[in-house]
């Protein structure tokens, strides 16, 4: 397995420092699973790269598996030929001093954001391109990623999991190895370790800074903790303790909930969905990105609705939305009526099919364009209910909000606010791309 850093700072042969490698000489690093080997296939003032390889003994590892029943699945495997947990540990141990960030000749270059590229060969991605892109891209990284034929000389035979993975970004070093150390084993899916308390320990530290705020979090703790729920739950509760710290010293104008609440716009907002489904007499409804069940709330309210489904990807928010509609009290026939899917907005799920509306109310300003575009199929192409209710802030609305200073966004998660010609703009493509009829109204 290969990992190349590339920089093109001047003078680039700085990454020698920052690496606290020599590129003048091969190092090599014994490893338990193998050995680890450090070179500069490119050394000069322009460009610099460093490659990181590994060579993974599979038959030592299996001889150090005693009292287990050996499977041939224990010699022949992907382990030493793809980018998994084995390279996530050697970066890990090899370029330890340059995670942290510090270095003694070049202090200051340790912590300025400087032109890189990483390149990962052979990396599993379990849950496809997307699921990759949705992992980096929000962490300010251009994606490119060139899938593999399961085999070169059956083409017939499809593409594999695998992708040889290019990530570009002016960031620190330390960040890149840091985002590499966590989200390897998360692609992988399959850590080569037994996982265990210091492992929550290790992601939180590891994850400091970006990981809570990350659209993601909760899979990425997940799949790193290596589905271990009990661990996965703590890492998440801390995760959110730091979330709720931050929240209680956020300045009032940058919640999106108290700038709007002197004018009742979400109540209105609620009050004209909830008209526009029963306008096109809809029984069986979809609140995608549901959140803390605010809508749910009122859907269940309105006894002409038969079937109600909130999806969201934040495990705490269906919990505090589990609480909100108090679903362990509800009668029998209505907790039939409800229920509350965990999944991805960007990720074709089946259990979106067959609904005659679902409503997306104050969720496509949250999401980047690459994953807006994963949304748009997954919601208008593949689970393509009758009828779709979407509201999102009109940014020339926000000049009557007196607290909001001038070209700001309601809130700071938004990653973009339309114009109402945008938004129309980009409904009436989106209709006609998947073959829906489009109108538009205002609250």
């Amino acid at each position: 397995m290969l990992l190349t850093i590339t920089t093109t700072h001047n003078p680039a042969t700085d990454l020698g420092y920052l690496l606290h490698k020599n590129p003048s000489r091969i190092q090599t690093f014994p490893q338990t699973f193998g050995a680890a080997h450090v070179f500069y296939p490119e050394s000069n003032p322009e460009k610099c790269t460093a490659a990181l390889l590994l060579d993974v003994d599979t038959i030592g590892l299996v001889r150090g598996k005693r009292g287990e029943n050996r499977t041939l699945e224990h010699y022949v495997n992907d382990r030493s030929f793809v980018a998994s947990s084995f390279l996530s540990v050697a970066i890990g141990q090899i370029y330890r001093s340059a995670m942290t960030g510090k270095s003694e000749s070049h202090a200051a270059l340790a912590q300025t954001a400087i032109p890189l590229e990483a390149r990962v060969f052979s990396l599993p991605c379990r849950g496809g391109e997307d699921f990759l892109r949705n992992l980096f891209e929000p962490l300010g990284y251009e994606v490119r990623a060139e899938n593999q034929l399961l085999d070169e000389q059956f083409p017939e035979w499809g593409a594999s999991d695998y992708f040889n993975v290019t990530l570009r970004a002016e960031k620190r070093l330390s960040e890149l190895l840091t985002h590499l150390y966590v989200l390897i084993p998360v692609l992988d899916n399959e850590k080569h370790y037994w996982v265990g308390d210091e492992e929550v320990e290790k992601l939180l530290r590891r994850g400091e800074g970006w990981l809570g705020s990350h659209p993601m979090r909760e899979i990425i703790t997940r799949r790193y903790l290596k589905h271990r729920s009990s661990l996965a739950r703590e890492a998440l509760t801390r995760l959110m303790q730091d979330e709720i710290a931050e929240l209680a010293t956020e300045k009032p104008e940058t919640s999106e909930e108290t700038l709007e609440k002197p004018l009742s716009l979400n109540e209105q907002r609620y009050a004209a969905v909830i008209a526009a489904l029963k306008s096109v007499a809809a029984k069986r409804i979809l609140d995608v990105g549901c959140g803390e069940g605010k809508l749910l709330r009122r859907l269940l309210d309105e006894r002409s609705f038969t079937e109600i489904a909130g999806m969201d990807v934040s495990h705490r928010a269906l919990e505090i939305a589990a609480e909100r509609l108090r679903l362990e009290r509800l009668p029998d026939m209505q907790r039939e009526r409800i229920k509350l899917l965990h999944g991805s907005l960007t990720y074709r799920d089946a259990r979106l099919a067959g609904f005659d509306a679902a409503c997306v109310i104050e969720v496509i300003e949250h999401l980047d364009a690459a994953r807006l575009t994963a949304f748009e199929r997954v919601l208008f192409e593949f689970a393509r209910p009758k009828t779709i209710i979407l509201t999102t802030p009109n940014f020339e609305y926000n000049a009557k909000f007196e607290t909001l200073p001038q070209g700001k966004f309601r809130h700071a998660d938004h990653r973009f606010e339309w114009t109402r010609a945008e938004f129309e703009f980009w409904a009436e493509q989106t209709a006609a791309k998947f073959g829906y009829q489009v109108q538009f109204s205002t609250v």
